[in-house]
């Protein structure tokens, strides 16, 4: 529904939530430029929920290490409550095991402090749409602390093309995005991703992902 009202009003609202007033500053004025609304601020998660009780915004833009309720902690409350409205953390740490904890309680979106503004606001409009994004990260440690049984292997062998599909998705990579890159229709994409979601046993792409680079697919 918010990605929806965001298309239909052509602005995005947003919530900051940041303990440095200074970099709550920043990024309001960043994104302002950039045409987006900052519908409040907060400097911790309890604001956040708070305030979210009381103001609709189409994207939840948080530091992730916010004082008192942590921007994970304050996103399973919010998906606890019912409230979908779709969230992306910020950090200043590649850190492989934090974007895990914020896939599990319901991330829609994981992004590096150092990204470009463009970057930026590409992540905000991509997550108001209703799409994952993982910005890149090292495999290995994902792989060492995200393990499967035997029993989680794939049910069936990965294709090329479905590799290259799943490399794509990866990269936060739209199914519009995948079609042009790959010289495809649109639902040919939607099929070649349904398909490695049965094969990888799980109906979210950020987990398809996840096990993919764990089970060394990708």
């Amino acid at each position: 529904m918010s990605g929806d009202r965001a298309e239909r009003d052509n602005v995005l609202r947003v919530a900051l939530a940041d303990d440095q007033a200074l970099v709550r500053a920043g990024l309001r004025a960043l994104l302002e430029r950039q045409g987006i609304h900052v519908v409040f601020e907060a400097d911790h998660g309890g604001a956040v929920l708070e305030q979210l009780s009381q103001h609709a915004v189409d994207v939840v833009l948080s530091d992730i290490r916010i004082p008192g309720i942590d921007g994970i902690a304050m996103l399973e409350q919010l998906r606890a409550r019912g409230n979908a409205t779709p969230v992306l953390l910020l950090t200043t740490f590649d850190d492989s095991e934090l974007l895990l904890q914020a896939s599990e309680a319901g991330a829609q979106g994981f992004l590096l402090k150092d990204a470009e503004p463009t970057e930026l606001r590409d992540a905000i409009a991509r997550v108001a749409r209703g799409e994952a994004l993982l910005q890149p990260v090292s495999t290995e440690p994902v792989r060492a602390r995200y393990r499967y049984h035997a029993g989680d292997a794939p049910r069936a062998l990965f294709s090329e093309r479905e590799v290259a599909v799943l490399r794509l998705l990866a990269g936060g990579y739209s199914n519009k995005e995948i079609a042009r890159a790959m010289f495809l229709a649109e639902g040919a994409v939607k099929n070649y991703v349904s398909v490695i979601l049965e094969k990888l046993d799980t109906r979210d792409r950020t987990r398809a992902v996840l096990k993919a680079i764990t089970l060394r697919v990708i």
